[in-house]
């Protein structure tokens, strides 16, 4: 069975303007903001210069936006430079006027020969730029544990800055973003609502004899479609659509085989608007009733989640909403290994999570007013698992969800 795409209708009204040539999603003000705050915990972790390669942190404090990051980049804060820098590939400069306030002159940029290369490297070039600024005898932060910080990209700074001491500044940018700003918080919510769209469509049109390929791709549509208001964005992360057996295995991909009667699926999916992400997941039944076992491990996961989402409120601690998540599956003789869930927003691939706070035991971090969490409470076991997710807000009082999609096990006969 083959799914028709939706149709494309002209008559949608857009109020994003946003993306029009010098402007970037945010004001100038909160950009200040952010680099103030960024060069605050520099001082305090002494560190002269911050130089920073995971995508999400250079769109945060610049509003960088380009699908540039599978080759060396850079965002360079400095205590005494009164804004970033950008280093990229010269194909890729033309994007920092469109996307960014930076000034021509803090805008440096590599030759394609630089590319992919054996005899040279980018690193090369941006290491001259590190010392044409005046940093080669600074102590600079990198993040160490960035996908898009390679170690032949460390090697080459020691080696080109001898002087300077590299020390690794630990998700400093990262944790700089864990509690959001109205508008980011205004994205998150826009975000939310295309994600009703898209597991609304994932629902309906899941069936016996529908192939799983078919599925993905009309997620992907309705994801970058969005709502008659406004689009939406790409991902970090493909949509996971594991089936029978394979819901015992997190994190698998579709295939391009049919949706059988009688199977589970996860769907764990999310849409994003600028970026800001609002993941979720839900499972289905095809067939109906269910097997007993099945609407038992549903009930165990269903009020687990209800239980941690109802201790969620400004000055708990993370482990808090981990512990009550634990002692309901301790009622029903189960035991969770794995985390529960992690904050998340701003992201690009591989991962919409923030590398920050994470519900688990152990995690003190205390909840702040604005801080956003996916929690994903997975229960696998052997030939099956189970995932219903929430991304919300924290408040003072409790928690907003994004998204309104029900919690619950799904069954379509």
């Amino acid at each position: 069975m083959r799914l028709q795409p939706t149709t494309l209708r002209t008559d949608r009204k857009s109020t994003d303007t946003s993306k029009t040539v010098g402007l970037t999603v945010f004001p100038r003000e909160e950009f200040d903001a952010r680099v103030a705050a960024c060069k605050q915990r520099m001082r305090e972790m002494e560190l002269d210069v911050l130089f920073i390669t995971d995508p999400a942190n250079m769109h945060y404090l610049t509003g960088y936006d380009g699908w540039s990051f599978y080759v060396p980049q850079c965002v360079v804060v400095a205590l005494d430079e009164a804004e970033p820098i950008w280093i990229g590939r010269g194909i890729d400069a033309p994007g920092v006027p469109v996307t960014t306030y930076l000034k021509p002159e803090n805008v440096y940029s590599y030759l394609d020969s630089y590319v992919h290369k054996d005899d040279c490297h980018p690193m090369d070039y941006i290491a001259d730029v590190l010392i044409q600024r005046g940093f080669s005898d600074k102590t600079i932060g990198v993040e160490m544990d960035s996908f898009y910080f390679t170690a032949a990209c460390y090697k080459l700074m020691e080696y080109w800055m001898p002087d300077a001491t590299l020390r690794d500044c630990k998700f400093l940018v990262n944790w700089q973003r864990l509690i959001k700003s109205e508008k980011e918080i205004t994205l998150m919510r826009q975000a939310g609502e295309i994600m009703d769209r898209v597991m609304t469509a994932a629902l309906d049109n899941i069936a016996p004899g529908v192939r799983q390929c078919d599925l993905a791709a009309l997620i992907r549509q309705v994801q970058v479609e969005g709502t008659d208001e406004f689009g939406g964005d790409f991902p970090a992360i493909e949509p996971m659509l594991p089936s029978g057996v394979h819901t015992s295995i997190p994190h698998l991909y579709w295939t391009d085989q049919p949706f059988k009667a009688g199977e589970l699926t996860v769907m764990e999916l999310a849409a994003a608007r600028h970026h800001y992400h609002c993941p979720m997941a839900r499972t289905v039944f095809l067939g109906d009733p269910p097997p007993k076992h099945l609407n038992e491990f549903a009930k165990v996961a269903e009020e687990g989640i209800e239980a941690s989402l109802a201790v969620v409120k400004e000055g708990i601690q993370a482990e808090d909403m981990e512990t009550a998540f634990r002692e309901t599956l301790a009622k029903y003789g189960y035991v969770k290994a794995s985390r529960m869930g992690y904050s998340t927003g701003l992201n690009f691939p591989p991962d919409w999570g923030e590398h920050t706070v994470s519900i688990r035991p152990g995690d003190k971090t205390v909840l702040r007013e604005n801080m956003t969490f996916h929690m994903i409470p997975g229960l696998w076991g052997d030939d099956l698992g189970l995932e219903i997710s929430q991304t919300f807000r924290v408040t003072k009082n409790g928690y907003e969800p994004f998204g309104t999609i029900p919690r619950k096990l799904f069954v379509k006969s």
